[in-house]
């Protein structure tokens, strides 16, 4: 990490170690060198200082010159198969190489990553190569043992034993990271003269974030020598990109100088870290610590490797059956909801009809339910001001539908007055729009934590004119006395919390579109039904594109595997896909219509309709069009924006439902004594009744009144032009929202006539 004065203004913690380049040290540890070539013609570009030490030779003497030359014909070739290959099927490679007068054998590793090849090379251990047979009979009874396990602690408890009778390190441990990247040891294997770390936590700053990361794409990582001196790589710089090579896949790569004196300060001499990975993030790791050095063969690292990847298969299963006595208790809980929710007209009175079960969902000692801005409480809850403010803090922070905390005062210190009985809290979003929420409340447990050296100091500094981090030296036993905050929510209180908002949502739009079949006016007028409309087709946008996205991905990856009938489902699929997407989007903003305010103003219909006119001219052939406005358009009060959509889908629709060569469309308002067509009084004697007439396919008398309804479409979805069939019926939302009525009178094959109506 550099020392420049950039950081002196910075707060000095372990965090600025955050931005250290630890990808690209520019060195290697030297229990090995390195080789980078250029491909094809495996010309060596870059090289390890340390190749006298192994092959005799000054790394002067390699740079520029070709592998062919350190390598025998044979070994050649397998090198360039490999390179054709998955690189994980043939690492290592046993390799001879000449020095002086004698033949030494390293393992090869090769790997290809940001433009060049990588192989690294380490004396081998033994002269063959690996074995299945051998690599089996060194895991498999371990895996026997882990499989025979059926929780995340027992699981953990036998990997650290069988690592540590694999490897001889002193101490092997497992690590688990938390939602803040804190650190916890949930199991030990030790020398027995070896002070105990078990139950420890660890600050997030003790592994920056960057190491984490490499941590995820490398799987095991060993320093045998914790006093080791880095060995340069020469030139420094790649010579095809001018830049510090990237060493994140290197088994060789140099460690950041802050993390070795990490290992020093613990008293460690060698250690080595396992990736433990679940759903493609890093859960934790299986670190091992040696006092003094230690070097393990590839083979034996392999099987660690091995290893750490079936526990990090098996991390989901064993997880889920921690406490799967609670987990099937929950499950009874939402079942009865399932059943009294529906059985109530009231969403609040179906979930309180059992107040003890709505408190046992989440284990919580109180509850509150905010419906249409009205608060129902059960148990301990802050009073209802208190409610109203906390739930406009959380409306700011919540991301999806779900917002928790166990120190709720540590975010939001307006809670500190109430945390006694709140301090953890989980809040449900059921419809933002309507401002539905439930949140559970649990109090505060004053709590022992108990860490691996005092998290308040995570660095020390010292000034000799130049600033100096280094990581802490003390590792023993640091308790700290915890408040604010409450018992931590479990994953599964969480899944449980989402399972119930998602029975509400599935409920409340069933018994909606019961009732719109009842009455199709209260469908019009239901909001509630506009809210969970939008919060459904919202939800199912992810996952159809993933459809989407994996069918496009099957036909470009394996059209050349697929018979011709196979391809063709998928393009279907992938029409289907994007059809379905195209109503999603529909009834996105259909349902948004209703949920937005109007802004109302003063608007002249001529500049408007003019505006349409040219935008469409854009997108649809008008060279055959005539627009005809007999006189000029008045002014009217609306929403210009919502007004300018519905002149837009009556219009796009006269051009597309046109099949004459000449096509004509007339746009014009009545005058109120002249509309026989409706009786004035329904009308009312503030509004005007504009017209929009056209000479194209016209409509069948028996389809009038079904052409408003959404996705309903008279002709075939590629005929006319396509479309989703949802332009009149938002046509139709927005006049009715400005209070006018809209209505269509046509003769098939001749032409149709829309009105509609809008306040003068």
């Amino acid at each position: 990490m550099s020392n420049n004065s950039t950081i002196i203004s910075e707060t000095i913690d372990l965090s600025n170690c955050d931005r250290e380049p630890i990808h690209i040290p520019g060195s290697i540890q030297p229990h090995g060198f390195m080789l980078i070539l250029q491909e094809p013609e495996l010309k060596i570009i870059q090289v390890s200082a340390n190749t006298t030490q192994f092959i005799g030779k000054q790394p002067e003497q390699l740079l520029n010159t070709y592998l062919e030359e350190l390598l025998i014909p044979k070994q050649l070739e397998a090198i360039k198969k490999c390179l054709q290959s998955d690189f994980e099927n043939v690492n290592p490679l046993k390799l001879t190489l000449k020095k002086k007068s004698k033949f030494v054998i390293f393992d090869g590793i090769i790997h290809r990553f940001d433009g060049v090849l990588f192989l690294e090379l380490e004396p081998a251990k033994t002269q063959k190569s690996s074995d299945f047979f051998g690599f089996y009979h060194l895991v498999r009874g371990t895996i026997s043992k882990l499989q025979n396990t059926s929780k995340l602690s027992e699981m953990c408890n036998v990997i650290v034993s069988e690592v540590q009778k694999i490897t001889e390190f002193d101490r092997v441990m497992v690590y688990q990271f938390d939602a803040t990247g804190a650190g916890t040891v949930i199991a030990e294997a030790k020398r027995e003269d070896c002070t105990p770390l078990l139950g420890l936590r660890y600050p997030p700053s003790d592994i920056p974030k960057q190491a984490k990361q490499l941590y995820t794409s490398n799987w095991l990582r060993l320093i045998p020598d914790a006093n080791y001196q880095p060995v340069p790589l020469i030139p420094q710089l790649n010579p095809l990109t001018n830049s510090p090579t990237d060493l994140s896949l290197a088994v060789l790569r140099s460690v950041s100088p802050i993390h070795i004196q990490y290992l020093h300060n613990m008293g460690v001499g060698a250690s080595m870290s396992i990736s433990l990975i679940k759903n493609k993030k890093l859960w934790g790791l299986i670190a091992c610590h040696h006092e003094s050095t230690k070097y393990l063969s590839y083979e034996i690292r392999t099987a660690c490797e091995f290893l750490g990847q079936v526990v990090s298969w098996e991390l989901r299963g064993k997880e889920d059956n921690e406490d799967l006595d609670y987990k099937i208790k929950l499950k009874s809980i939402l079942s009865k909801f399932m059943e009294s929710i529906p059985q109530n007209e009231d969403l609040v009175d179906g979930l309180i009809q059992s107040e003890l079960d709505l408190l046992a969902l989440t284990s919580a000692q109180g509850v509150a339910i905010c419906e249409n801005n009205q608060w129902k409480s059960i148990g301990q809850t802050p009073e209802t001001t208190d409610l109203e403010t906390l739930l406009q803090w959380i409306e700011n922070k919540i991301e999806g539908n779900l917002f928790h905390t166990d120190a709720l005062s540590k975010e939001y210190p307006e809670a500190q007055k109430y945390q006694q009985i709140v301090s953890g809290v989980i809040a449900l979003a059921i419809s933002k729009v309507n401002r539905n929420y439930i949140l559970w409340f649990r109090p505060e447990v004053i709590q022992t934590v108990n860490w691996g050296g005092n998290p308040n100091k995570p660095v020390e500094v010292k000034e000799d004119n130049v600033l100096h981090l280094s990581p802490r030296k003390s590792f023993g036993l640091w308790q700290e006395t915890v408040k604010g905050k409450s018992l931590a929510w479990k994953p599964c209180e969480i899944e449980a919390v989402l399972e119930l908002r998602s029975a509400i949502v599935g409920i409340v739009l069933r018994r909606a579109d019961e009732l719109a079949k009842i009455n199709v006016e209260l469908e019009r007028s239901n909001n509630e039904l506009d809210a969970f409309a939008y919060i459904a087709s919202h939800d199912l946008k992810e996952p159809l594109r993933g459809i989407h996205n994996y069918a496009s991905f099957l036909i470009e990856d394996y059209a050349e595997v697929l018979h011709e009938e196979g391809v063709s489902k998928l393009e279907t699929l992938v029409r289907l896909t994007q059809r379905m997407e195209d109503l999603i989007d529909s009834l996105l903003h259909f349902s948004r219509l209703g949920r937005v305010e109007l802004a109302w103003q003063g608007t002249d219909l001529n500049d408007l309709v003019k505006n349409v006119i040219d935008v469409l001219k854009l997108s649809l052939p008008m060279s055959n069009v005539e627009i005809r406005i007999p006189r000029p358009l008045p002014r009217v009060r609306c929403d210009r924006i919502q007004i300018n959509e519905v002149f837009s889908n009556l219009i796009s629709n006269a051009i597309k439902y046109n099949d004459r060569t000449e096509k004509w469309i007339e746009i014009g308002f009545l005058d109120l004594e002249n509309q026989s067509r409706k009786d004035t009084e329904e009308l009312g004697e503030v509004a005007i009744v504009l017209y929009l007439r056209d000479n194209g396919i016209g409509i069948r008398e028996y389809h009038l009144e079904n052409i408003f309804r959404i996705f309903k479409r008279l002709h075939g979805p590629k005929k006319y032009g396509g479309g989703t069939g949802a332009g009149l019926t938002i046509a139709k939302k927005i006049v009715e929202r400005h209070g006018g009525k809209i209505w269509v009178e046509s003769i098939f094959g001749e032409g149709s006539t829309f009105y509609f109506t809008l306040p003068r």
